[in-house]
């Protein structure tokens, strides 16, 4: 009984915690080859990758080490295969104090069609959405780097692309 409203309490401030950044409205993924663009508003899509997770974001002083769409554990992706078929991923937010949805965050996506998994590129320093980035999330020594996606993110981009 204690362990589970100690978990109770956990997901109320997180949840407390998260929109107070502000809540994900959309995400957008757009091809960079044909500029085409795909738009994820399904709230249990949104909840699963959480814009404010990971390296650089805190909860109660505890830096993230885990969440959004990039597979932290695996580190720096070097295998990253070249030529594959790019989408810029657009996160979306409405914070508590506006009434409209703001851009929050910019990344890379590339994904490899022969073994269907993905690559997430944090802007770097000299690249056009580092500022928007930073101002947002400031995931220290980690952008201009590739990192593996998340299985759960593949899956999620795989079956969007098969119906579109």
């Amino acid at each position: 009984m204690k362990s589970a409203l100690v978990a109770a309490l956990i997901i109320a401030v997180l949840a407390i915690a998260v929109s107070a950044k502000g809540l994900t409205t959309r995400i957008t993924l757009r091809d960079t080859t044909l500029d085409t663009s795909i738009d994820i508003s399904d709230p249990s899509v949104l909840g699963a990758f959480n814009v404010w997770a990971g390296p650089g974001t805190y909860s109660g002083g505890v830096e993230g080490t885990h969440g959004f769409i990039i597979d932290w554990a695996a580190g720096i992706a070097r295998d990253r295969p070249n030529g594959l078929s790019g989408y810029e991923v657009m996160f979306y937010v409405r914070f508590a104090n506006r009434s409209t949805e703001e851009l929050a965050y910019v990344v890379l996506y590339e994904r490899d069609p022969a073994s269907r998994r993905g690559f997430v590129y944090l802007p770097g320093r000299s690249d056009e959405h580092y500022g928007r980035n930073v101002k947002a999330i400031f995931r220290h020594n980690l952008e201009g780097n590739w990192f593996h996606a998340t299985e759960a993110w593949d899956n999620a981009v795989n079956s969007l692309l098969s119906v579109h």
